[in-house]
């Protein structure tokens, strides 16, 4: 995921702002579902177009 800033959890449609993280675990966990979805633009409002919603670790 290196050079993404958000990456989004297919599994519950939230957004995770990589330069905001605090918990990385969270990150890790999610990287190890290989259920991760980054986006093109790498923007949250792409993200939000695709009906992801931001959320705080």
């Amino acid at each position: 995921m290196e050079g993404f800033r958000y990456v989004g959890d297919k599994r519950s449609q939230v957004v995770y702002d990589l330069d905001q993280v605090r918990d990385e675990s969270v990150i890790e966990e999610l990287v190890a579902s290989e259920q991760f979805l980054v986006f093109g633009p790498d923007s949250l409002a792409e993200a939000r177009n695709r009906g992801y919603r931001p959320r705080s670790v």
